[in-house]
């Protein structure tokens, strides 16, 4: 009895391992990278290696191999896709002047692959610095990395941060607003991050007329639509009624225009602010009036506070809102196409008539 009992075990053992779930692979360590990485990690796997410029700076070869193979380029790349094999002549950052010379001899690299992305960074503001010779100008490796490259789509906080490195007071102001605040401290991916409003790559300068005549465009990718406001229960209609608006109407006739800095109109920035944008519903009414009023006396000299009374904010006119705006409207839509119907049933009984001969 003894020998079924240790037999029936066994038999239990093996059938409860039969389906036991499968245990998850581990992760793709150094071993299982390709040779020629392998090969070069064998070097730069060590945190003590570096080398000595020309300008006597220190510049540190440790690459981590965990770092790189969960990077984008772990699974596609090996070192010589960007860097010279060791056979020939092994160029390392000892040829260049500093590390910002070799940094930015690495910019041409990434053109290799990422070319339509290459080209669009030699119209952007940060490629002008650099042509003009400011070094500090970003180049690719410093908003993505080298060796831990990331998917910027994955992230879109990562591409604030990188835009913090050079844009500190920027970042922090931006951090602070309602949609920084949704975005580092929620989570919240639908509001907008660094790139959504000044590009990724094509990046021009925020402080020309035309920049801030086509702001509200950028707005309205988010806030023109219906179904992402609908889930933040906040109205739509601001891109419409702003468009409508003298000042949206003027703002959308200039833009691509040539327009002297002086001839400039409101967009949304000069009464929500650009990186410092706080909610309208917890800055209060009376604080949001008064930034409207302030916003309104820059061009209207002599407004009074209540001078922005007599603009219908971002609501369409309806019995709750406006409601003597709606009523003359409501009139005139009736009104109009009678006038205009009897009209035309006017003149084509005088026709008939005349035909007739009478």
């Amino acid at each position: 009895m003894k020998g079924w009992a240790a037999l029936a075990q066994v038999l239990l053992v093996g059938l409860l391992a039969g389906v036991a779930p499968a245990q998850k692979p581990p992760d793709k360590g150094p071993e299982k990278l390709p040779e020629s990485v392998a090969a070069c990690l064998a070097c730069h796997d060590d945190t003590q290696l570096s080398v000595k410029l020309k300008d006597g700076s220190t510049m540190r070869l440790h690459v981590d191999p965990q770092e790189f193979v969960r990077s984008v380029h772990g699974a596609q790349l090996v070192c010589t896709d960007c860097h010279a094999r060791y056979e020939q002549n092994h160029p390392s950052g000892a040829t260049f002047a500093s590390r910002r010379a070799y940094a930015i001899a690495s910019y041409e690299t990434c053109k290799k692959c990422h070319f339509d992305t290459y080209t669009r960074t030699l119209e952007s503001v940060h490629y002008e610095l650099l042509k003009s010779g400011l070094d500090a100008a970003p180049v690719c490796t410093d908003c993505h990395g080298a060796h831990t490259i990331q998917n910027p789509h994955e992230k879109r906080a990562m591409v604030s941060r990188s835009c913090a490195t050079c844009h500190g007071d920027v970042y922090r102001r931006y951090a602070a607003s309602v949609h920084g605040k949704a975005l580092e401290e929620g989570g919240n991916q639908d509001v907008p991050a660094c790139a959504d409003c000044h590009t990724h790559h094509q990046i021009q300068p925020p402080g020309s007329t035309q920049f801030r005549l086509g702001s509200p465009q950028i707005c309205i990718r988010c806030h023109g639509d219906a179904r992402l406001m609908a889930k933040y229960g906040i109205s739509a209609t601001v891109a419409q009624t702003y468009l409508a608006d003298f000042h949206g109407v003027t703002a959308s006739l200039t833009r691509g225009a040539s327009v002297a800095p002086q001839q400039v109109v409101v967009t949304c920035i000069d009464c929500h602010g650009v990186h410092d944008i706080t909610s309208p519903r917890l800055r209060g009414a009376e604080a949001m009036k008064a930034s409207v009023a302030a916003a309104c006396a820059r061009c209207h000299a002599g407004a009074s506070p209540a001078f922005p009374a007599a603009w219908l904010s971002h609501w369409e006119p309806s019995l709750r809102h406006a409601p003597l705006v709606f009523l003359v409207q409501l009139f005139y839509k009736i009104f109009i196409p009678f006038v205009v119907i009897g009209l035309v049933l006017q003149v084509l009984l005088h026709l008939y008539r005349v035909s007739l001969g009478r």
